[in-house]
């Protein structure tokens, strides 16, 4: 894009996100066959949808001048002292984790591990996640971490609500004593599926009626921890089961759940090194006993072995998963936390059970003496037992003094209800923060006890009488690597044995794997961004509040809808709100009977599943021989179920990586039939500043923020899935217990009576906050001129790639006009019969070209689908075309007999260093030909650590903790 103007600054951001310059636009139009950009857009979207005016954004920003502006909104929060507690703690991030992990694209740009040969250092602690968990919790099995707490516990609700098979059970017990936050979510998700919630003592209720499942938060919201095992064994006998949410830190030292006969345990990891961020992202772990596995939500992390019949890490179980099961799906989880898990398991490693133990003696000795100095000022301290939080109770008057007095020192302070606050302690809480504590109760009431003094005087029989005693993090991974010196190497070990964006381009399609760029990613790690309380007052986060209103705005114009959520934090998330949206608006039209959504066979498999999880019922419409939807069938089943037609879920362009014609058309049946448009934003980076989601019609789309607008994927998460809907929807936008989202940010004129809304989606307000600053950099950066550039080069590099792979490999799918959209689906089932090569093949042996392979067989089994992105430069796309080429010469030495069928390179790939320096090579292609097939690998190889793993052995001896070492 040259300079429209003189004074210009030349190095502009658009350069550096988008591959191609000129002349390799100019070289790829020519292969192509188009003119120009515009002539290749026009044949590719139809021309009714196009958007004629730019996108009306403010121009775009250097790299320099966006990171002024961060600078100067990070200066807008002002970080008090947070002892608010609920779930969220300020904690310590290991410098070494920080630089290393968080800071460091070799992790945060990795891929959910599909392809587990070039995966095994995130999942070496991913294992090491489960592990901790485990052993903290005392539960064998765990996974490999969940969105949020209040989700995980709507995920042990759905989970419980599984097993009660064909019982009359409808009802949740939910203790009192539960975050206020955890509470709303879970009755959120109850409403959909008709779940009643019980909230009240659990110790004073009746389990033997219709009961199937009970929460309990250990310790309580307010601090107390309770001996449990009295309510597991009643609700055991009365045949409920029972979840758990926990602290992490206080199971260091209290009696973890599953001693206490627990079923399932969930909870954040947050206080384990991760940033508090406003709210995220933050990993959430679940673990359950171990006749449960089947139907745990999320990714589970196992041990298999290899080819060559070694150790190696893959995902278990997958046939248990959304994407496998679709409507049938217990849940509708898809994007994890894998990166924060990361940050979590490290931290873990780095402090080893010592560490941790010391960390969490030390938090809940500053709490012991807080409630000795209170208690010597006369002040009353509701609990006895307690870890790091305190319930002080006092009359009205009393109680607005105290925070006054709180806020005079800039410390917000909980106020649970009109008689009583909550104090809660943390890693970073200081002697002098809790002197400063005591303060604020002392005034007036003469010498006010120092907090070092009365650390001194606490003793253990001060300390809970439910004092843990069994061991945990006893395997050597948490032993070994707590000087800087070997932690550093050991991250750097795991980083080496995964391929990322750093090594090559990863060409997968759906998925839009482009630049993380750094400039983007600073600002999320600076402490006026990082150390807010998601709870904390708005008036001390107005920097966040100001980039949540101007996110709102830039997506409101991309998208063309009038309102934004910004809570739903994964596309998955994003989908169940704007379905449960849908549900609430027919509720308001005395129209709640209407639970039909149809949706194409084409669809991802968290559309059926977010659909079931919504309360509806799942309608297929079939997709003709050329991947477009079949009007006519979608015409016939809307007619057909026009009294009960809820919505009809279109993901545009298509799966099949087409843009549609008759969208409108489309989107007009539905309406006409009483239903509502719900179009799935995974391949909204085809239509950025071309055409519009609410210009086709659609009423609800959600945003990929890690897709197209550059979050990044984090070996698996985070993610934020933020929806924009029609303006009838608005009002019913999903609200939050603790701070209203539409009182503050810029939807707030839109979003209608709290009592209109949904339930909150995720635990905090706006979700995982912290992330929001990637993408609202990224689109100030680009600018509008940007931003469509981007979604042209898109287009232009998906057509590039298909043209020059359809001789080798046929593409599947193309327009009406001959185009595809931003991805290309490659036909690769000829092979099989002709050489009896697998597509697990081409993906396999493309790790010894350097590549992580392309997304294999989705939508149509037997295929790769590619999806190159703008920030591909043409140089790198020509490699893995070649890589591609260079494999079809490989598979047709088979077809002509100058390979065995049993015995190629494909059948054995990956090759790891270790197998080629073997003596014992007696393979008929050279080592050469097996780890060099290309020159660029000389230069620039990355080496598999483990030969092919057997994922059916893995299965069938399920193993999700680190193993222990051979002797």
């Amino acid at each position: 894009m040259p300079p429209q103007s003189p004074l210009e600054h030349p190095d502009r951001f658009v350069r550096r996100h988008i591959g191609p310059d000129e002349q390799e636009v100019a070289e790829m139009l020519r292969t192509v066959g188009a003119a120009s950009l515009d002539e290749l857009i026009e044949q590719t979207i139809p021309k009714t949808i196009r958007v004629r005016q730019p996108l009306r954004l403010p121009p775009a920003k250097t790299e320099l001048e966006l990171l002024d502006l961060a600078q100067s909104l990070a200066a807008r929060n002002d970080p008090w002292r947070s002892f608010l507690g609920m779930g969220y703690s300020d904690c310590v991030t290991p410098p070494v984790i920080q630089r290393n992990v968080l800071e460091n694209p070799g992790w945060y740009t990795q891929y959910t591990p599909y392809q587990a040969e070039v995966s095994q250092g995130r999942l070496e602690a991913l294992l090491a996640f489960q592990t901790m968990v485990g052993d903290l919790t005392a539960l064998p099995i765990a996974n490999a971490s969940l969105l949020d707490e209040a989700t995980a516990a709507a995920e042990a609700m759905h989970m419980m609500e599984s097993f009660r098979g064909a019982d009359d059970r409808r009802a949740l017990f939910l203790s009192e004593s539960c975050h206020p936050q955890t509470i709303e979510v879970v009755k959120t998700r109850a409403e959909a599926h008709a779940i009643e919630v019980v909230t009240g003592d659990p110790r004073a209720f009746d389990f033997t009626k219709k009961v199937f499942g009970v929460i309990v938060q250990y310790p309580a919201t307010d601090g107390a921890i309770d001996d449990w095992r009295e309510v597991v064994e009643r609700a055991h006998a009365g045949g409920a089961m029972v979840a758990m949410a926990c602290d992490l830190l206080a199971l260091a030292l209290i009696v973890p759940p599953g001693e206490l006969g627990a079923d399932i345990a969930v909870g954040s990891a947050q206080r384990f090194g991760v940033p508090l961020g406003y709210g995220g992202p933050h990993a959430a772990f679940f673990a359950c006993k171990s006749e449960f596995v089947r139907r745990l939500p999320g990714r589970i992390i196992g041990v298999s072995t290899d080819s060559h019949g070694k150790p190696a890490l893959r995902m278990a179980l997958q046939t248990r998963e959304q994407h496998i099961r679709r409507e049938k799906a217990t849940s509708n989880v898809c994007t994890a936390q894998a990166l924060l898990a990361n940050v979590a398991a490290m931290y873990a490693v780095y402090h080893g059970p010592a560490g941790i133990r010391a960390i969490a003696e030390r938090v809940q000795t500053l709490a012991l003496a807080l409630a000795s100095g209170l208690r010597s000022l006369g002040v009353t301290v509701a609990r006895r037992d307690f870890f790091d939080t305190l319930r002080i109770e006092g009359d009205p008057s009393k109680v607005e003094a105290w925070l006054s007095a709180a806020r005079s020192r800039k410390m917000n302070l909980r106020r649970i209800d009109a008689r009583s606050i909550g104090i809660a302690l943390d890693e970073t809480t200081s002697a002098a923060e809790v002197d400063s504590l005591l303060g604020v109760f002392g005034e007036g009431r003469g010498p006010i006890p120092a907090c070092e003094d009365l650390a001194r005087q606490s003793s253990a029989r001060d300390r809970p009488a439910y004092a843990r005693t069994s061991p945990y993090l006893t395997h050597p991974v948490f032993n070994e690597h707590h000087s800087e010196t070997e932690m550093l190497r050991y991250l750097r070990r795991l980083e080496g044995r995964d391929i990322s964006l750093v090594h090559s381009m990863i060409p997968l399609g759906s998925c839009t794997m482009k630049l993380n760029a750094t400039a983007e990613m600073m600002p999320i790690t600076w402490s006026r961004f990082s150390r807010i309380h998601p709870f904390a007052p708005v008036e001390q986060a107005q920097g966040y509040q100001a980039v949540i209103r101007q996110l709102e705005a830039m997506l409101s114009e991309i998208t063309g809808f009038p309102a934004i959520s910004l809570q739903p934090n994964s596309g998955a998330q994003g989908e169940l709100a704007g379905l449960l949206v849908i549900r609430k608006h027919h509720q308001s039209r005395r129209e709640g009977h209407r639970d039909v959504c149809l949706i194409p066979a084409s669809a991802h498999g968290t559309n059926p599943a977010s659909a079931t999880m919504a309360g509806m019922r799942v309608v297929v419409v079939a997709c003709d021989e050329m991947g477009y939807i079949e009007v006519g069938d979608l015409e016939a089943k809307a007619k057909e179920h026009a009294k009960d037609l809820a919505a009809f879920m279109v993901t545009y362009p298509s799966t099949y990586g087409v843009f549609e014609e008759p969208i409108e058309r489309i989107c007009a049946i539905v309406h006409e039939h009483g239903g509502q448009v719900y179009l799935d934003g995974a391949n909204l980076n085809a239509q950025v500043g071309l055409c519009r989601p609410a210009d086709m019609g659609a009423d609800v789309c959600h945003v990929n923020l890690h897709k197209t607008f550059c979050i990044p994927h984090g070996g698996g998460g985070p993610g934020m899935g933020p929806i924009g809907v029609a303006q009838h929807l608005a009002r019913f936008l999903p609200g939050h217990p603790v701070i209203d989202p539409f009182d503050h940010a810029a939807s707030g004129g839109r979003g209608g009576r709290r009592d209109e809304r949904i339930g909150p989606i995720s635990a905090a307000p706006w979700g995982s906050a912290s992330i929001l600053l990637i993408s609202w950099a990224y689109i100030a950066m680009m600018g509008p001129d940007g931003l469509k550039r981007a979604s042209e080069v898109a287009i232009l590099n998906a057509n590039y790639v298909a043209d020059r792979l359809h001789p080798s490999f046929p593409v599947f799918y193309r327009g009406k006009r001959g185009r595809v959209a931003h991805e290309c689906i490659l036909d690769t089932r000829g092979v099989k019969r002709t050489a009896g090569v697998e597509v697990d093949d081409i993906a396999k042996r493309l790790m010894d070209y350097g590549y992580h392979a392309p997304t294999m067989s989705f939508p149509i089994a037997g295929t790769l689908m590619v999806e190159p992105t703008e920030s591909e430069a043409k140089a790198e796309l020509d490699r893995f075309c070649e890589a591609m080429i260079a494999i079809r010469a490989e598979i047709r030495a088979i077809e002509e007999g100058a390979l065995p069928r049993d015995d190629n390179p494909l059948k054995h790939a990956p090759h790891t260093a270790e197998a080629i320096a073997s003596s014992d090579w007696k393979h008929p292609y050279s080592r050469e030909q097996a780890v060099f097939p290309t020159h660029w690998t000389r230069d620039r190889k990355f080496w598999p650590a483990v030969g092919r793993i057997n994922n059916a052995l893995g299965d069938r001896n399920l193993i999700c903790t680190c193993p222990p070492f051979a002797p």
